[in-house]
């Protein structure tokens, strides 16, 4: 039995050893093999959810997304409310991991509501979706700062976390330094540092080198694309994922190796076909991509 199960053991580890070379020869990466949730900025179908917030909510799931991601009008919704949210979420086995808020959020008086609506549906973190208008230059976004790290300090006590969804503005340099930079190197590491991608890109930002400039704090990223090349389908942010300038695979392997990458949000601003039938097509494409 023993001289049985030793043949078994060395035989499993031969065809294992052989299978790694097979891929190794042909060029193909397992990288990608790596699972992260894939979920949906519900922005991106806003159309839908102002008209049928729960039905669209099941649409999305049902086209195959994992996570949902609320926008600031979840805020005005009553406890109650947010109840039925979560139970729809719970049967649906999808899961609400961070919401999009407007900066006022991130306020002592407003804090609190966010905090209990986020804790019922499930979400880990509060994501200050803009800064809003910011005038006075970099001290200015030190101010953004210090709201991010005061919320942080409220929500880290609560297993919660704050977090910042950037878009072309804060890559775009003051006086020599971008405000992205400002707000990294200004908020506890805890801070989360969403990356919208296709803002970045069209800002001409090395997306690579800025993942790898701040491990672990890019916890989430919005998958959305961006392109000024003519001949594309179309222009802008109306190309779906896949087909602007992005370098996604680069993205990906960096995010999840360096970023610490917990979840990806498809999010589009709005293309040539419907805002469903566009989430469907950019679905189809992720899973492509990470075959």
């Amino acid at each position: 039995m023993n001289s049985i199960n030793a043949f078994s053991r060395r035989s499993f580890l031969s065809l294992a050893g052989t299978a790694s070379a097979s891929l190794a020869f042909s060029g193909v990466s397992t990288f990608a093999a790596k699972k992260i949730p894939l979920g949906i900025e519900l922005y991106a179908v806003r159309d839908e959810l102002q008209k049928d917030l729960m039905g669209t909510v099941r649409k999305v799931a049902q086209l195959g997304y994992e996570v949902v991601e609320f926008y600031s009008p979840y805020t005005q919704w009553t406890t109650e409310y947010a109840k039925e949210v979560r139970k729809l979420l719970d049967e649906l086995k999808i899961k609400c991991l961070s919401t999009h808020n407007s900066a006022n959020v991130f306020t002592p008086e407003n804090l609190p509501k966010a905090i209990e609506l986020n804790q019922i549906i499930g979400s880990k973190t509060l994501v200050m979706a803009s800064a809003g208008r910011v005038e006075g230059g970099l001290d200015a976004w030190k101010g953004v700062a210090a709201k991010l790290t005061a919320a942080q300090e409220k929500l880290k006590p609560l297993g919660m976390r704050a977090g910042f969804h950037n878009h072309k503005t804060e890559f775009v340099a003051i006086d020599g330094k971008r405000p992205m930079d400002i707000l990294a190197a200004n908020t506890p590491k805890d801070v989360t540092l969403q990356f919208d991608v296709g803002t970045a890109v069209e800002a001409g930002a090395d997306c690579i080198a800025w993942i790898n400039a701040n491990p672990g704090r890019i916890r989430s990223l919005h998958l959305k694309d961006w392109t000024g090349q003519e001949g594309k389908p179309d222009k802008g942010y109306r190309v779906l994922f896949g087909e602007g300038d992005a370098p996604w695979k680069e993205i990906f392997k960096a995010a999840e190796a360096k970023g610490g990458a917990e979840y990806y949000l498809m999010e589009q601003e709005g293309s040539r076909f419907s805002s469903l039938e566009t989430a469907e097509k950019c679905l189809a494409t992720y899973k492509k991509m990470r075959a």
